[in-house]
């Protein structure tokens, strides 16, 4: 590959994600040794509309050749777009081009990926510039099925953190209430909730309804305790995607909830306390049938964003740092590099854009997939055949109601209809 004259940038944008180092790392040593001059631009977007060069800053081989295996990022990150952001773009690539910057890398989720195809559109060929997806969400639709990196190692870490929980709550004679992140999507709330066994796993895609009530998903759980109650299990853990937040009325929401949003002014829902809200409505459903139940509500998300990454990350983060500066040195520009059977190939940024929406294009959880059939199958739930008489029976024994109450009130759930 030949050597090749001017400055490389990278910046990460949106929240953190194990790996970040590692693409980094990687896409600095392979420019260097072609010839690069190579900046950092320390803050994330921030730092580009508001003009600060002085957080442009030279990157060397020796200054990130034992960084690949530590989390969090050496160039930290920033969600901070100003409200008027069209007009402060101009004050963006101009800071890009006073730096001397002709390429540039972006590391992030699906808004640094519509960031990165502005830039490439605005600087009319001044400026190459190559994406690298990243999202503990896994909600980037990349080829193959493959996850985007971070994802592996919040899942691996997330794990660990239920299974000490689960084995807790068994100690304890209690139920957790877990939620974690996932805007959109469900990838890592299910990942998790498989993994680690989890009593229940609760994800937006399974719910259709534009606006999803409370007292439907306080009833799913409601339902998970009465069942478990009828196996003589006192206990469990149910695993919950934040995205469930977003399908709320939020005008509901806001009865219970402070709505915060985050500098993008997309509400904040790791800020939304889901588990305690629905803790609230289950306890409230049990003691009204006379059942009481010590539940804990708690949030796992930030605690996974900065980890040290696994090795399956660290070896698919160089790849990908490597990939990008590659794909520079060859001429290209206007592209997403990811890892599809095994070799580095780039997505255009065009295919990854929803033209109706004018947004990036989001990958939700195929329920009708084998992956979230197997999920599902090892939940402990309410199901079609609880409502066979003997099964009935014992659940309804359970929740100190007769068969046809616990139809009556349950059934709905599965399109159950009443006993009148």
């Amino acid at each position: 590959m030949p050597r090749i004259a001017g400055k490389l940038g990278i910046i990460v944008g949106g929240g953190p994600a194990p790996g970040i180092n590692g693409v980094i790392s990687a896409a600095v040593i392979e420019a260097v040794s072609h010839g690069m001059q190579v900046v950092g631009i320390s803050g994330g977007f921030k730092t580009l509309f508001d003009g600060d060069h002085s957080r442009v800053i030279p990157l060397s081989i020796e200054d990130v050749s034992r960084i690949h295996t530590q989390g969090g990022s050496i160039l930290r990150t920033s969600r901070e777009y100003p409200k008027r952001a069209k007009e402060k773009f101009k004050t963006l690539l101009s800071t890009l081009k006073s730096a001397g910057i002709k390429y540039l890398i972006t590391i992030g989720g699906e808004g640094t990926l519509f960031m990165a195809n502005w830039i490439e559109q605005e600087a009319r060929g001044s400026i190459s510039v190559v994406h690298v997806p990243k999202t503990i969400d896994n909600d980037i639709p990349l080829p193959g099925g493959a996850s985007t990196f971070g994802y592996q190692t919040a899942r691996h870490w997330g794990v660990e953190l239920i299974e000490n929980i689960m084995e807790d709550a068994n100690t304890t004679g209690r139920w957790y209430f877990i939620t974690t992140m996932g805007r959109y999507t469900g990838h890592l709330a299910l990942g998790m909730g498989t993994a680690s066994g989890a009593t229940i796993t609760l994800i937006p895609e399974e719910f259709s309804e534009e606006k999803l009530s409370f007292r439907k998903v306080a009833d799913i759980l409601t339902c998970s305790v009465i069942k478990r109650l009828s196996m003589n299990r006192d206990h469990g853990v149910a695993i919950l995607a934040e995205g469930i937040a977003e399908k709320f009325d939020h005008e509901e929401l806001i009865q219970h909830e402070q709505l915060e949003s985050d500098e993008t002014g997309r509400i904040r829902l790791s800020e939304i306390q889901l588990g305690r809200v629905l803790k609230n409505f289950v306890k409230k459903t049990l003691e009204s049938l006379g059942i009481t139940v010590t539940i804990v509500d708690k949030n796992i998300g930030y605690e996974l964003r900065a980890a040290n990454p696994i090795p399956f990350d660290v070896e698919y983060t160089r790849n990908l740092g490597y990939g990008a500066v590659s794909y520079l040195l060859k001429g290209g520009t206007g592209a997403m590099i990811v890892v599809y059977e095994g070799r580095l190939i780039p997505v255009p940024f065009v295919e990854t854009i929803d033209h109706s929406t004018g947004k990036v294009k989001v990958r939700t959880v195929d329920i009708t997939s084998e992956t979230y059939t197997v999920g599902r199958q090892y939940m402990i739930r309410l199901e079609k055949e609880d409502f066979s008489p003997e099964n009935l029976k014992k659940l309804a024994k359970a929740a100190n109601m007769t068969p046809a109450e616990f139809t009556n009130r349950f059934g709905y759930l599965l399109d159950i209809p009443g006993k009148g």
